[in-house]
């Protein structure tokens, strides 16, 4: 016999089997945006100085580049998970779908821009 309550049987109610995969990805990006603000945190320490130039030479390194790129992809891919749980959780109707599409543009529009200009120093853009 299945499990839950004999009216959630009756009704069709019952898990959608895909909780552990969204779960399983959160967790995966708490993590990895653990490992990389360590990164960043301690890169920012180590750099010789705060200004501009310092700035920008350090990120035109790939060493730094590269890294930057992944944190801001995981924050962002991070941020979008949890506000679709909020979502889903407190939207019905019409409203949930306008909100997961904001949502997502929101999220690729920024996360985009942040990439672009990240590639742009890196790839040697004036100053």
């Amino acid at each position: 016999m299945g499990s839950g309550t004999s009216i959630g049987r009756v009704r069709g109610l019952g898990s959608a089997k895909e909780g552990a995969h969204h779960w399983w990805r959160q967790r995966v990006t708490a993590g990895s945006n653990l490992f990389l603000t360590l990164w960043f945190v301690f890169a920012v320490a180590r750099m010789p100085g705060y200004d501009y130039e310092a700035v920008h030479s350090w990120l035109r390194n790939s060493w730094a580049a590269i890294p930057m790129i992944l944190l801001i992809v995981s924050v962002f891919y991070h941020f979008r998970l949890g506000l679709q749980v909020v979502i889903e959780d407190y939207q019905h109707d019409e409203k949930r779908v306008a909100a997961m599409l904001l949502l997502n543009f929101f999220t690729v529009a920024t996360a985009a821009t942040a990439i672009f200009a990240i590639l742009k120093v890196a790839f040697g853009a004036a100053a």
